[in-house]
């Protein structure tokens, strides 16, 4: 009874994968498409490049490219160095009242970042950050989900790794570099792809805080070539540009989703 139930399970995961996987083929398959041919139903074999070297030479997708990539990278390099530092603190270093100022940076996790937009604008305003990468990065450069991992994580290491490099003269800041920063790669590479898929996608925030082809993201970018005049309806231009969006986060996940799972399970989140 148990293994029916297992299997049936399976089979109706399996079939949540394969509608959700209807998107994404439409997008792949029209993206090759001719444009001519590309709302037909029935199948050809006849597919085509060009749609990508349309796309290419229609919008600054390379700016678009080098934007995001360095949003993306800036944000998780500074992330990084904010939640480890936090988490050691949170998992290691004894002080008052640390259970109430955990509390509260897991109350972040609750609050939609969507609502602290106005605040945030008008902060970067008064800083004269609007329209600038800097802009876009500075209210994510601290993140209440990345010290809750690796605070989980820091503390399944043994704290007589903690002892002993006491004993060799290592202070804390030499333990958390030399010890738990290499012992916690796993976490690193799960909050990396959440951190990094996170503000691949972003889109409201960049909308709102940029102007300029020079700071605009990938997902803006998209959104202004699919509304544009030049382009209006044309499915395979669209999915073409989608397609060039989306793959390099697709490829990252393939590669690294055995780490991410491995990650949550050490770390004690289910």
């Amino acid at each position: 009874m148990r293994l029916k139930r297992l299997n049936i399970g399976r089979w109706l995961l399996l079939a949540l994968a394969a509608l959700w996987l209807v998107p994404l083929l439409w997008v792949a398959v029209t993206a090759f498409r001719p444009r001519q041919i590309a709302l037909s139903p029935s199948f050809s074999l006849d597919f085509t490049l060009d749609n990508f070297a349309t796309v290419w030479a229609a919008a600054p997708f390379a700016q678009y490219y080098a934007n995001t990539l360095l949003i993306v990278a800036g944000v998780y390099a500074v992330q990084m160095a904010t939640a480890t530092m936090a988490a050691f603190a949170f998992a290691r270093v004894e002080f008052r009242g640390k259970q109430l100022v955990f509390l509260l940076f897991l109350v972040q996790i609750m609050v939609p970042p969507d609502v602290l937009i106005f605040p945030n604008y008008s902060v970067l305003k008064e800083l004269s950050l609007l329209d600038t990468k800097l802009g876009i990065m500075m209210p994510y450069f601290a993140s209440a989900f990345g010290i809750f991992l690796l605070r989980q994580m820091f503390k399944t290491i043994p704290a007589e790794l903690d002892e002993a490099a006491t004993v060799e003269g290592y202070s804390k800041w030499n333990i958390l570099w030399k010890i738990y920063f290499p012992l916690a790669r796993p976490s690193y590479i799960a909050f990396g792809l959440v951190s990094v898929s996170y503000h691949w996608n972003n889109f409201l925030w960049p909308l709102i805080v940029t102007n300029s082809v020079e700071n605009r993201p990938l997902t803006v970018g998209l959104a202004i070539f699919a509304q544009s005049f030049e382009i209006g309806a044309q499915w395979t231009e669209v999915s073409a540009a989608t397609l060039l969006v989306i793959t390099p986060l697709m490829v990252a996940f393939i590669l690294f989703q055995k780490q991410f799972m491995n990650s949550f399970i050490h770390s004690g989140i289910k």
